[in-house]
């Protein structure tokens, strides 16, 4: 998938040779992963026509960001970000912000209005990045993860 949207990089869809930029950069974000870890991820994300991950070209791979199409109950489907990183050496120039807006194309063609981001508090400059381009903070929560041990039922 290629989206035309100005800016300093080209963007295109990630390819199974992205893996170990993909790897990097997701370590950047907080993330560590290997290369055959990423390749798994890689598979599973882009198999399916709910997934999109976009790669920012600038020379090598210097940013990606992961998008997905959300259905729930509760609400009405809409597209979220799952990720998104620019390499520290590039952050700044435009790149995130044309990775958020090819996420945003991508979304409003697969019949989105809304399009959410969740980010870590510790992410100083996460808030204001996303103000910038039109983002409201509408809600404050935890998250809970527990580890699922194979065969055992809930602790107590």
């Amino acid at each position: 998938m290629t989206l035309r949207v100005q800016g300093p990089a080209q963007l295109r869809g990630a390819r199974p040779s992205d893996v170990a930029a993909l790897a990097a950069l997701a370590g950047e974000l907080g993330y560590p992963a290997t290369v055959p870890e990423m390749e798994k991820r890689l598979a599973r994300v882009s198999s399916g026509p709910d997934h999109a991950l976009l790669v920012a070209e600038h020379d090598a791979i210097v940013g990606w960001i992961h998008v997905v199409l959300t259905r729930s109950l509760e609400s009405d489907e809409c597209a979220e970000i799952r990720g998104l990183v620019v390499s520290a050496g590039h952050r700044g120039t435009g790149i995130g912000r044309q990775l958020v807006l090819a996420a945003e194309r991508w979304a409003r063609e697969k019949g989105c209005r809304r399009i959410r981001v969740r980010t870590n508090v510790a992410r100083e400059h996460a808030g204001p990045f996303y103000r910038k381009l039109g983002f409201q903070s509408t809600k404050t929560q935890e998250v809970f993860d527990r580890t699922l041990d194979a065969g055992r039922g809930p602790s107590r």
